[in-house]
Order: C-alpha cells, then structure tokens, then sequence
C-alpha cells in the first residue's frame, strides 16, 4: 500500500469523521436547547448546516476513495470506504428527501407534533454505522 497516499485518505477520512460527530451528534440536538429557538428555527438552521456538511462530505468521499484507490488498497480499506460511502449516498437520496418535505411542512406552519417521523432515527441509525466505517477505516489506513 502505498503510506503517503494511505496517510493522506486516513487525514481525509478523520477530518470527515469529526465533523459527522461535531454537527450530527453535538451541533444538532443542541440547538434546539438553545433560549429563544424554536422548531421552526431550529430546523431552518439545521437545513443549511446539513446541507453544507452533505456537501463536505461528498467531496471528501470522493477525495477517500480517490486516495484509497491510488494507495494499493488492502480488501478492508476498500469494503470500509464502500460503507462510508454508501451510507452517504443512502442518507442524500433516500432519508433526505423525506426529511426535507417534513421540514418544510413545520416551515410551512404546521403543528410539528403532526409530522413526527420515524426516518428521522432511520437517519441517526445510518450517521451511527458512517461513524463506525470510518473509525475503522481511519485506523485501517494508519495502519499501514
């Protein structure tokens, strides 16, 4: 495997995992904590910030398998950086779409006890196993 190319997809997918963890599971639930903001609001900011991470996190999915596919990959670190992507892929066109029509519906002004949905920890269950690919897919990588 090649170290310089194996090194630079670990950093890569080290640097995505953290920022999963920082606004998923941190970011996230606690602004809705925060004084004065409401579900509306709350899920208005939570829009932009997982529009952006989403964004983040494609570029650095391709940036991974870029430097995974160069480094001479061993069966892990490809299986592993096949999950990690995946899951993302799943969570844009799958969970997101839904996600995005109940936000609008709160936006929109409806009651958001109406529009409770269970995709929503479908989302958190996928965030769950992203994170596990790519701890194991980091240490896989600086393993080497």
């Amino acid at each position: 495997m090649n170290t310089t190319s194996a090194a630079a997809a670990g950093a890569v997918t080290f640097v995505w995992l953290g920022m999963v963890l920082a606004i998923s599971f941190l970011e996230a639930p606690l602004k809705f904590r925060a004084p004065g903001v409401t579900i509306p609001i709350g899920l208005g900011i939570g829009r932009l910030v997982f529009r952006a991470l989403n964004l983040v996190e494609a570029v650095f999915a391709v940036v991974v398998i870029a430097l995974v596919a160069t480094a001479g990959p061993t069966a892990a670190a490809v299986a592993l950086t096949a999950v990690a992507a995946a899951v993302l892929v799943v969570q844009l066109v799958a969970v997101r779409p839904p996600l995005n029509r109940r936000s609008d519906a709160v936006l929109a002004g409806e009651d958001p006890a109406e529009h409770r949905s269970s995709v929503h920890l479908f989302y958190v269950g996928l965030e769950i196993v992203k994170v596990a690919a790519l701890i194991a897919l980091g240490c896989v990588l600086l393993a080497r």
